[in-house]
């Protein structure tokens, strides 16, 4: 699978439980949502992300890729403390240059 380096770089950081590479990852204003709720900056997301790691200790491992254009899905399986771990979801990341400016995980 050929996944974009900026998206690499967000997989990675999830996989290290690396806040700081998490938040380099997107532009400073970038949007984030997840679960019905909307975060925008970069405080926002990292604050979501540590909280998200806080309550399922989750891990997204990449499955499937796609792109068209600037937007890129990419199926991944999470597994973690919830509820019928492991799941499939899919995150839409919409990226300018070297970094994340939106993402829906779904």
């Amino acid at each position: 699978m050929n996944i974009p380096a900026v998206v690499n770089a967000y997989f990675e950081a999830d996989r290290g439980n690396d806040a700081e590479a998490i938040a380099r990852a997107f532009a400073t204003d970038a949007v984030l949502e997840d679960e019905g709720t909307r975060h925008q900056g970069v405080g926002a997301i990292r604050a979501w992300w540590l909280a998200a790691k806080a309550k399922y200790r989750h891990v997204a491992e990449p499955i499937e890729m796609s792109r068209t254009g600037d937007e890129i899905a990419v199926r991944a399986r999470v597994s973690g403390e919830f509820p019928n771990s492991p799941i499939t979801l899919e995150f839409l990341f919409t990226v300018e240059g070297d970094k994340i400016v939106g993402l829906t995980i779904r």
